[in-house]
């Protein structure tokens, strides 16, 4: 009997059987038979898993997704089934099988039904992922950065880590992003949490500084470890705020990683100096050559004493982002999201543990990397509090901050209301060495935001 036959038979013997959930069906069929199926002739068999897919779907939950991602599964000509045929041939098929079968199927499906659950229960935000900083520490000094302020005695120790991805996987997490600070200041420790917790995703950002041939030894090892690259342009842009060399350091941990067929992406902050080189066909192209499989945009938030408010980009560049990201999802192979352009595909701000969270190291439980205010600490309080927590709630009550879903960040898109939330749920600044006012923070922002109004509400009636 043919492979595909033989699966479409299980299928419907378990919906004879009444295992009728997503969770139930996949466990019962077995993805690592699909992931296996899949490796034997992707360009043939992709067609046909995503059709198994769609009928485990049974409730239609990700019905809108599977519409979505016709095109680019059944279209060889799409740019979307070149990119999913890429990670076919240019990834590691250990590395790509475990990721793949931690995300397909503990982070979406598992995790999700967990996290709807738990969201109606609890009536509270309960996010897909979750960004923390296993410290302070970096061993560069960026122009304009927060973390240069908290200098590098902070830390969330290992056990402290472990017991954050327990509850979370508990709350039905499964994806985890370290920030920092520089988080590869403590690789040993983030390869035993991937070991530990092999059920997971762990992304990273980083400035690939101390990437070496050890490490990307380990990743192929572990498995489920996934860096995003900060690179903000060429070597001129990149220097300019991260110090001499450095981008040559980039350079090199990418050509690390792409030879030991690594997946790893690309994450940059535009701003005044750098949108235009950002936004350029080059750069994007010279990415996808280095190897990058996806890029994070970020735009520069004024967050810290330390910060430039002269960096902030103006609307004209925001705008002109806006459009060459999308023009470049027509044509080019490499997944992008741009933080503060996309709301319109996530409804809006992710924030506030709606999709995310962020813990700082000193433990404190922030709403967002940008947004530095806390009522609570993971050292004294359980994740499900922290999410039941004033501010929190406030952003619960509060989101999307505004219908034109172009202007979703309550602090660089909607004047006033990242303010009245802090003030509304008494939370506290958590940046330890200078505390922010919201207010004075509010303010450097406000500028920005009011140019950025008329043209975004162009771009939303158009």
């Amino acid at each position: 009997m043919a492979a595909c036959d033989k699966i479409n038979q299980i299928i419907k013997l378990l919906g004879g059987l009444g295992v009728s959930t997503v969770k139930e069906k996949v466990e019962a069929f077995g993805i690592k038979r699909i992931l296996e199926y899949l490796d034997s002739n992707p360009e043939e068999n992709l067609p046909k898993v995503f059709n198994w897919l769609k009928k485990l779907d049974s409730d239609n939950f990700y019905a809108g997704a599977f519409k979505r991602g016709e095109r680019a599964i059944n279209d060889p000509n799409d740019v979307w089934h070149k990119f999913l045929i890429n990670l076919f041939t240019d990834i590691d098929k250990g590395v790509r099988r475990t990721i793949f079968e931690n995300f397909l199927v503990h982070s979406v499906l598992v995790g999700g039904k967990i996290r709807r659950k738990l969201e109606d229960q609890y009536d509270c935000n309960i996010p897909w992922t979750l960004l923390m900083d296993p410290t302070s520490a970096c061993n560069l000094h960026c122009k304009g950065c927060w973390a240069t302020e908290y200098g590098n005695n902070l830390s969330l120790s290992y056990e402290q880590l472990d017991d954050i991805i327990r509850q979370g996987k508990e709350l039905g997490m499964y994806m985890y992003i370290y920030t920092g600070g520089e988080p590869l200041v403590r690789k040993e420790d983030i390869i035993r949490l991937c070991e530990k917790h092999n059920d997971c995703v762990f992304l990273s950002f980083t400035n690939a500084t101390l990437i070496d041939e050890a490490f990307a030894n380990e990743m192929l090892r572990v498995k489920n470890f996934v860096p995003a690259i900060s690179v903000e342009g060429f070597e001129e842009e990149t220097d300019m705020r991260r110090g001499k060399g450095t981008y040559q350091k980039v350079v090199e941990a990418m050509a690390l990683l792409k030879e030991k067929k690594l997946p790893f992406g690309f994450s940059t902050c535009y701003h005044r100096q750098n949108a235009e080189i950002i936004g350029s066909e080059k750069y994007f192209d010279d990415m996808i050559e280095k190897g990058c499989k996806f890029g994070w945009l970020f735009t520069y938030v004024p967050v810290g004493a330390t910060a430039l408010p002269e960096l902030l980009a103006t609307a004209e560049q925001r705008e002109f982002l806006y459009h060459q990201i999308r023009e470049f999802r027509k044509t080019k192979p490499i997944f992008t999201m741009d933080f503060w352009n996309d709301g319109e595909y996530v409804g809006g701000c992710i924030a506030g543990g709606r999709r995310y969270l962020h813990i700082n190291a000193n433990g404190d439980v922030d709403p967002c990397a940008f947004i530095h205010y806390s009522n609570s600490n993971i050292k004294d309080t359980s994740l499900l509090e922290a999410l039941q927590s004033p501010l929190f709630m406030e952003y619960r009550h509060h989101q999307p901050f505004n219908e034109n879903l172009l202007r979703v960040c309550p602090l660089m898109d909607n004047p006033g209301a990242l303010s009245e939330m802090v003030h509304n749920s008494g939370a506290k600044s958590t940046d330890l060495e200078t505390p922010e006012d919201v207010d004075a923070l509010t303010d450097k922002c406000k500028a920005c935001a009011e140019e950025w109004h008329p043209v975004a509400d162009k771009l939303w009636n158009k």
